[in-house]
């Protein structure tokens, strides 16, 4: 009997080709997790039976076979696997089809990359996906080793009367293979899939852990995740109020952490929320709430269906919502407590307007609330000009003379808890990205002012030059409830598993760091990046590298405004476009992968793609060995803004800079950055043609990148 956690059977050939075939498909159903329907149970016999008649006839039987071969921290599983002669085959049937479809061969290649990128006993090993449409009638005669030389076989097709010829032929290509490693089921997988990835199995399983685990001792996701966890117990247990700062490189799993402590803390390992003990994971980033419940709530929608339970998918994003909110609207419901106007500047509660409960008080249900990209939270004015007249989220109702920037409020909604709270904020350094956004100086200024008796844990890396301007340590002084902790910083780079070292390149890169060029040498063979003057061949290098179901798209600035001669249109706004752009599939013109809508730092920030193309615009431009900010006037030429003029300038320059790191960091596999060659021609009467593309605003960015060793294409 099989009782591999990872697969629902699991048997050497011999052994597969001499069991009754009903034996095998009643280990299946007792083994499948769910409802089991029928035409589960009849693809299940129908795999049986051709996969027995195809075994009992090839040459060898010293190999395993493996059905339903669990892949958990991406959840996935592949039909069936084949572990012969050194070879390991990935499997996926399609019963009764007579039609290849490229969303099936996409399918099977993404098991065979999920192996060969993540799975130990598989990185050295050749791999070789294989679509079965059962009642086709052809089969591939041509095997080829994909361009990357990373021996996985570019995928075969057949029907179930061409799956032995095509197994044969692989055998007799690679005959002189090392074994398998016995113990390949079980092999280290140490998975890096997107957040939107990540939220779909969380969702569904109620926790990350199988996704968070890595075997590797430098990815940190899990000793953040423990710590946190703590410290909310501990608070409880005390019955104190407590903050954590969680820092982290671009990519680290800072939004992985956070929903991964929401749901542990509202879950507990229980298959139901437990009572009074609930956590909320707020996010300012429309973009990516939306694109993260809509991801979730389309899952929870087709497992419910494949269940046989009608769903509707406004139900589905009801249900998601309960765990994923817009930090607006976790604000909003707060501010309608409050009495109004606001007296002598003093925030208090209206009894006429809320309920007082036992245990929360006048707070919110929630006893932990995690605040993703913390940095961004607005400043005092910001919010009290947004209030002032009326907001624009929904929100209609107005607050004059609001005393509290959103970090200050936010932090007071949960001290109206009268038992115990905790906080969670999620800092990305130097990301802000929009005027108006504090940064991390307003969350500790509101604690040392406001909220003194609060417990701050921090990371030591908050005390750095990107967060809060280096200030950190000054501003905590005097704060006699302070505990620094590494477990805290999130210090390796998830997005980009093939190197880690890509954030400190690109903060090199931008801040002309002696050892740019350097890092840029230690990446590049891991983590291709290229540069271009050439959009069509920015995006033929796209094309080239993605595989599969990889999502490739093209990145601009919202400062960027002449890129429509290059045939790039700005992805418009709305959570909506977000939406398509990220979760629609290749054949959808909305998709980043038409390379046609160009998406900015506003709606890419916390979400990832696999390979991009930044396109750099004449908005920030390397003159005299530093960068210079220009804004476009919106019809005819772009005006420098210079730092010196005003302490508003020298905001909007920092968000600019932020907004291009931000940009660099979006691709997990590799990017190209085009800087384009501007418009050198000109008219017949001696003036220029397109004076707001004049190569001279290109040229300075593009020799300082090429100075860096970043290889031309």
């Amino acid at each position: 009997m099989n009782n591999n956690p990872r697969c629902l059977y699991n048997n050497t050939f011999d052994e597969f080709i001499n069991e009754d075939a009903n034996a095998i498909l009643g280990e299946l159903c007792d083994r499948y997790h769910g409802n089991t329907l029928t035409t589960t149970i009849e693809a299940w016999k129908n795999e049986i039976i051709i996969m027995q008649d195809v075994i009992s006839q090839l040459d060898s039987y010293d190999g395993k076979i493996i059905f339903e071969y669990d892949i958990p921290r991406l959840g996935k599983r592949v039909d069936v696997v084949l572990l012969l002669n050194g070879i390991i085959f990935c499997l996926e049937f399609k019963n009764g089809e007579k039609n290849i479809l490229e969303n099936d061969i996409d399918q099977v290649l993404d098991y065979a990359l999920d192996l060969k990128n993540f799975h130990k006993l598989s990185e050295d090993k050749i791999i070789v996906p294989v679509l079965i449409a059962t009642e086709y009638k052809n089969h591939t005669d041509t095997i080829q080793m994909s361009i990357y030389d990373d021996k996985v076989v570019n995928p075969l097709v057949t029907g179930k009367t061409g799956l032995l010829d095509v197994l044969s032929k692989i055998l007799f290509r690679y005959p002189n293979e090392s074994k398998v490693d016995d113990n390949w089921i079980i092999s280290p997988y140490a998975p890096t899939p997107t957040i939107i990835e990540a939220a779909r199995s969380l969702y569904e399983n109620h926790s990350v852990e199988n996704i968070t685990r890595h075997e590797a001792d430098k990815v940190s996701t899990d000793r953040t995740i423990s710590y946190v966890l703590k410290v909310i117990n501990d608070s409880k247990t005390n019955g104190e109020k407590s903050i954590c700062f969680v820092t982290g490189v671009p990519g680290a799993g800072k939004t992985l952490v956070g929903l991964d402590v929401a749901i542990k803390q509202t879950y507990q390992g229980q298959d139901v929320p437990v009572e009074d003990e609930g956590a909320v994971y707020l996010s300012g980033n429309g973009p990516l709430v939306a694109v993260l419940t809509e991801a979730l709530a389309q899952d929870n929608r087709k497992k419910c269906i494949a269940s046989g339970e009608k769903k509707k998918l406004t139900d589905s994003r009801r249900e998601v919502s309960k765990s994923i909110q817009m930090i607006h609207r976790y604000r909003d419901n707060m501010l309608a407590k409050i009495k109004n106007p606001v007296e002598n500047g003093i925030l208090e509660i209206d009894p006429e307007k809320a309920i007082k409960l036992e245990k929360s008080g006048f707070g919110e249900v929630e006893h932990v609330a995690i605040f993703d990209e913390a940095q961004r939270s607005w400043t005092h004015k910001r919010l009290a000009d947004y209030l002032k007249r009326g907001g624009t989220y929904g929100n209609k109702l107005k607050v004059p003379n609001f005393p509290m920037s959103e970090a200050e409020f936010l932090i007071w909604s949960l001290d109206q808890r009268e038992d115990w709270a905790t906080i969670v904020c999620l800092v990305g350094g130097g990301q802000e990205i929009n005027t108006g956004e504090a940064g991390i100086s307003e969350w500790i200024n509101a604690l040392n002012h406001t909220f003194p008796d609060w417990k701050v844990y921090i990371s030591p890396k908050l005390t750095e030059a990107e967060y809060a301007e280096g200030k950190v340590n000054e501003l905590l002084e005097k704060n006699n409830h302070v505990t620094y902790s590494d477990d805290l910083h999130l210090g390796v780079s998830l997005r980009s598993f093939r190197a880690e070292k890509l954030s400190a390149f690109v903060h090199s890169l931008l801040s002309f760091e002696d050892n740019a060029a350097e890092l840029y040498q230690e990446i590049k063979d891991k983590y291709p990046i290229v540069l271009t003057r050439d959009i069509q061949k920015a995006k033929s290098w796209l094309h080239q590298k993605v595989r599969g179901s990889e999502r490739t798209g093209v990145l601009v600035t919202k400062e960027s405004a002449r890129f429509k001669p290059l045939g790039i249109h700005i992805l418009p706004s709305g959570d909506e476009n977000a939406v398509h752009w990220f979760l629609d599939d290749k054949v959808d013109t909305r998709s980043s992968n038409y390379l046609e809508d160009a998406a900015t730092e506003i709606q890419v920030q916390g979400l990832e793609l696999d390979y991009t193309c930044l396109l750099w615009d004449a908005d920030m431009r390397y003159e005299n060995g530093e960068w210079h900010f220009y804004k476009f006037n919106g019809h005819s030429k772009w005006n420098e803004q210079i730092a010196a003029d005003s302490e508003n300038k020298k905001e909007l320059q920092k968000y600019m800079l932020n907004a291009y790191r931000v940009l660099l960091t979006r691709a997990r596999s590799g990017m190209v950055i085009c800087v384009p060659f501007g418009n050198g021609n000109k008219t017949s009467t001696g003036f220029w043609e397109d004076s707001t593309r004049l190569p001279e605003y290109y040229n300075g960015t593009y020799e300082y990148l090429k100075s860096l060793g970043i290889e031309e294409i």
